[in-house]
This record gives structure tokens, sequence and C-alpha cells, in this order.
């Protein structure tokens, strides 16, 4: 009896290890989640699509070149210099998350802005990774936005609304080249 109730604790044990080793970090796109996996040679072809400021917006590829499979994303970089070093600010958007990202952008052009509120609001939109696009309304007038890095204010870009439209027209040409 003692063997079998050790035998079971051992297995549930194992099971509960293996099952913790296969958890997905919640904050990682698909794209990311692609390119972490282990047991594979992963190629990464990047291609510019534009820029919004100092935030360049790239397509990337990446292609399992063991399985052939590939997916793509949209990449966000911003380059921040400090005072003594820089760093890159790094977000991806799977191609379901541009999509809704065009239609989060188009609303708040269309609804948002057309009407200010009683109250300060903020408008945001969130993708797997943590990236954010939105507004927020002060000083009597919305300001539009994107942040690269969720909690990271250094990350953050302030856009006139004529950049938010800008970044629309991007993402609609990054969505057509994805199809």
């Amino acid at each position: 009896m003692e063997k079998i109730v050790l035998t079971l604790l051992l297995t549930l044990v194992s099971i509960v290890g293996i099952a913790q080793d296969q958890k997905i970090d919640p904050k990682q796109s698909n794209a990311e989640i692609f390119s972490a996996k282990s047991g594979t040679l992963i190629e990464k072809q990047f291609r510019k699509a534009g820029k919004i400021g100092l935030t360049e917006l790239k397509i990337i590829k990446l292609t399992d070149m063991i399985s052939g499979q590939s997916i793509s994303a949209l990449r966000f970089e911003l380059e921040v210099s400090g005072k003594y070093s820089s760093d890159t600010k790094i977000a991806s958007l799977d191609i379901d998350e541009i999509d809704a990202l065009i239609k989060s952008i188009q609303v708040i052009n269309e609804d948002v802005f057309n009407f200010p509120p009683e109250n300060y609001t903020e408008i945001t939109f969130r993708s797997r990774s943590g990236f954010k696009a939105g507004c927020y309304w002060s000083k009597d007038q919305w300001k539009p936005y994107i942040q690269i890095e969720k909690h990271d204010r250094k990350s953050l870009v302030r856009l006139s609304k004529g950049d938010f439209l800008t970044l629309l027209e991007l993402l609609k040409q990054v969505k057509e080249e994805l199809k």
C-alpha cells in the first residue's frame, strides 16, 4: 500500500513539475513565443515599414528552418538614450492585434476626438505583449500616445493627432503586406 501511495505521489509531483515548465508567459506575442521555442533554428527577417517620430515600425518574419513553419508580426522599436547608456524598447504585435489596433484608432479618430468629456478620461488599446495605444483628455484636448513597453515611462511616445492618423495609415499598409 505504501508503494502505491509513494508511486502516486511521485507521479503527481513530476506531472506538476512538467506542467510548470511548459507555461507560456502571457505577456508575449505569438511571434515572441514562436521565436523562443527550444530545439528550433529560427531565421528572422526585418523589413522597414515606416516611422512615427523616433519610433520605427518593422515587419518581422520568423521562420523555423527545420519545420518550415513561419509567422509574421509588426515590431515597434524606440531607441531611448540616457545620460550614460541607451536602450531599445521593443514590442511585437501579432496580425490579429494589428486589425484590433486599426479598429481602435479608427474609433478614437471618429468617435472620441470629436467629443470632449466632462472629466479626465483615458482610452487605451493593449496588446498581449503590453504595447499600448490610445489617448487621454488633458488641458481641454485629446492627447494621443503609444507606449512600447508596459510600465516603462521611457517608452511612452506622445503623438500629435496627425501622427496618430499617420500610424493608422502605416498599420493599414502593413496589414495589406501581411495578407
